[in-house]
Formats: structure tokens, C-alpha cells, sequence
């Protein structure tokens, strides 16, 4: 066995700029180590992944905002069909995410079945699996992010895999449990994970950083694109969700600043309304040119996870605004007041009524931020280093 292969249980081909950079960063971080990181290929596995899940949603099909959300990804794929338009250049951002995972990602061998990729893992000395919301209730019931997979011999490791939700979906309390309880290292992205952590297994776990909060700006900006992209003022949007009150918001941002506005649209579901608000709506995007949006704009305004990690590295002023209701079963915004409640910058989130001129007379102390982010990226790794050495 080479002693220092690590196999990664990541969503590394999957087009989302915050998803495919965090796994990126991992995968780097990992390597910059002295390891031989590979990212698990399971496209042959996919279609009974895919199964699982779709019972886990048809068994929960009753359920008003899981409904509302994978409604809109079935209607995102419709207008797709119908307007050649949307396609081409959803087509084009598509082919811009294939070539960045295929430049920076080492990807293991196909494995054609369970118990190739169970025999193939006993070649590793670790299998990690991490960041993002692998441990949705749908990827739990997909039984491939719990790494139930791996042999219990083989080392599991789980760096800031997040849940996506504050509590564990009724009937998965179990199988949470039993998967949990084999991982040899756990840790947590967000507050409410370590709790579901605790009452699940009865283990205290660190709370560590996204991967992408890793890496420093000037690591990212050897990733980044060159140059800019814009040559003007302007205010970044990185918009998910369809809540049209942050769109005014912006609106009166951009009066207050005479900044353009530059949008990524269209990207977990598909809203007309959002081509009517800006200026500049490039789609031939990768991940590298994402980072070098943010690098360079003046504002962000998001209501991504991810849209704020990089806001962070970067020192930009931004504004953030939660995507769900709180209520909401796939609501994620645990994760969100983690982070900004890490950095103590709470006074970042912008909710319904805000005035942008009173959010803008808010000021960033960028060197307290940025001490902050340095011991929390310090005790991450020295969390991740641990794991890996053992």
C-alpha cells in the first residue's frame, strides 16, 4: 500500500462555484501536506445513489419546502429544453466548471460496484470525506457520504462535513448514528453539527473551517484568473434563492454607489425576474474567474455560503442575506451564522426592511477579521494534519 494515497469522498464534477471551489481547496489542502489526494470516482455507482435519494423525496413528497426547492430544479431543466437561449449559455458556464475539475482534480479509477470501490479503499491510508453538505437527509439516505462504503480498518475521516440542516430528518436517526459512529475523526462546519454530533453519538467534535477558508488570498489568487474581468466599479451578485426584496435592496445599493451591477444567474433554479435588475450577466464563468469576481468588486452582496467565505478571504465589503426561512426543512442558514458569528461579523446580514445607506455607513475592522480567520484556519489544520497522521 502507498502510505500516503488518501482517497476523497467529494463532489468534485458537480457545476456549483462554492461546492466545486471548497472541494478544490480540500483536495489541495491535502496535497500541500505531502499526500497523494484522488477524488473517488462513483459515476458508475450514480444511478443507485440516485435511486436512494429519490425514494428518500418520494417518501417525503408531502413536505411544502422540499417540494418548492426540487420543483424548481425540474422547472430549471424545462425552460432549458424550451429556450435555446438559457441553454447556450447555460451550456457555456457548464463547459467552464468541466474544464476547471478536470485541470485541477486527480480522480481515482472508475470502480464498477460496492464491494470494488469497499476493495479498492483497503489501497488508501485514509478516506475523507468533506466539505459541503454531503450529510443532507438526501445524501444520507444516498448512503455514499457516510462512507459506509470504506472497510473498518481503513481510516475515516470527516473534515467540516456539514449537515446542511440543525437537526437530523425523522427516521434517519438510526442510520445517522451507525454511520457516524464509524468515522474515526469528526468535525463539524457549524454549531448546530456539533450538536448532532453529540446527541448522536455522545462525541464532543471540533468545529473547523470550510476548506476554502484554508487556503490565504494569495493561495487562492495562484488559482484565481489573471487581470479583471471588469474594468469598472461594480457590485457582485451571487444570488441562489428567489427572494425579491434583496433584489431592491441592491437596486438601492447601486443609487447609493454608481456601481454596475454584475450577476451569475440562473443558478439553482431559473428567475426571469433577476435579468431585470442588472447590468452585466456573464455565464462563460469558472470557478477561477468566480474568485476573481470577488477579488475584485467593490461589494458582494449574497445569500451563498460560499459568497461569504470568499468576501471574507478577500476583505470585501459585503452583505449577506439568509436564503431560507428558518423554519424551512432544507434550510441552510446554520451554517451562515456560524461564520459570521466566528468572525463576528453578524452585523453583515442583511434582513427584510434594511436600508443599504444604514448597511453601508457599517464599517469592516478588516485586521480583527482577519486574525480571527488566521487561529481558526490554524486550529482547522492542525485538526486535519492530526487526522491524516495517526
Amino acid at each position: 500500500m502507498n502510505n500516503n494515497r488518501v482517497g476523497m469522498a467529494i463532489n468534485y464534477d458537480y457545476p456549483d462555484y462554492g461546492g466545486m471551489l471548497q472541494a478544490y481547496a480540500s483536495f489541495r489542502k491535502i496535497r500541500d501536506l505531502g499526500y497523494q489526494p484522488e477524488a473517488i470516482n462513483n459515476n458508475a455507482l450514480s444511478s443507485d445513489i440516485k435511486k436512494r435519494k429519490m425514494r428518500y423525496f418520494a417518501q417525503n413528497i408531502l413536505d411544502p419546502s422540499i417540494v418548492k426547492e426540487k420543483s424548481q430544479i425540474v422547472f430549471k431543466k424545462i425552460r432549458q429544453r424550451l429556450n435555446g437561449g438559457l441553454r447556450e449559455n447555460l451550456g457555456k458556464r457548464y463547459a467552464a466548471f468541466d474544464r476547471f475539475y478536470q485541470q485541477k482534480f486527480t480522480v481515482s479509477m472508475e470502480y464498477a460496484s460496492w464491494a470494488e470501490l469497499t476493495e479498492g479503499c483497503r489501497d488508501y491510508r485514509a478516506v475523507v470525506v468533506g466539505s459541503d453538505q454531503l450529510w443532507l437527509p438526501s445524501n444520507i439516505a444516498g448512503d455514499y457520504y457516510t462512507l459506509s462504503f470504506v472497510p473498518d480498518d481503513v481510516k475515516k475521516i470527516a473534515y467540516a462535513t456539514s449537515f446542511g440542516v440543525s437537526k437530523i430528518a425523522k427516521g434517519q436517526e438510526e442510520k445517522a448514528k451507525a454511520y457516524l459512529s464509524r468515522i474515526n475523526f469528526l468535525s463539524a462546519r457549524e454549531e448546530s453539527g456539533q450538536k448532532i454530533i453529540k446527541d448522536h453519538t455522545g462525541r464532543s467534535v471540533p468545529l473547523v473551517c470550510d476548506p476554502a477558508l484554508l487556503l490565504t488570498a494569495d493561495e487562492w489568487d495562484k488559482e484565481a484568473t489573471p487581470g479583471k474581468l471588469v474594468n469598472e466599479p461594480y457590485i457582485f451578485c451571487y444570488f441562489m434563492g428567489n427572494n425579491p426584496w434583496q433584489r431592491e435592496f441592491v437596486k438601492s445599493l447601486k443609487k447609493q454607489t454608481s456601481c454596475k451591477i454584475v450577476a451569475l444567474l440562473h443558478l439553482d433554479q431559473y428567475i426571469k425576474s433577476d435579468e431585470e435588475y442588472v447590468d452585466y450577466v456573464p455565464y462563460d464563468v469558472s470557478p477561477a474567474d468566480f474568485v476573481n469576481l470577488v477579488k475584485n468588486t467593490d461589494y458582494v452582496c449574497t445569500d451563498s455560503f460560499h459568497g461569504t467565505v470568499f468576501s471574507i478571504i478577500y476583505k470585501r465589503d459585503f452583505f449577506t442575506f439568509k436564503r431560507f426561512s428558518d423554519k424551512a426543512t432544507l434550510s441552510t442558514n446554520s451554517r451562515i451564522d456560524t461564520l459570521l458569528g466566528r468572525m463576528e461579523l453578524q452585523d453583515r446580514l442583511v434582513k427584510e426592511g434594511y436600508i443599504a445607506k444604514d448597511m453601508l455607513s457599517r464599517k469592516i475592522d478588516q485586521n480583527a477579521v482577519q486574525g480571527r480567520l488566521a487561529a481558526f484556519r490554524e486550529e482547522s489544520l492542525n485538526y486535519l494534519i492530526g487526522a491524516l497522521e495517526a
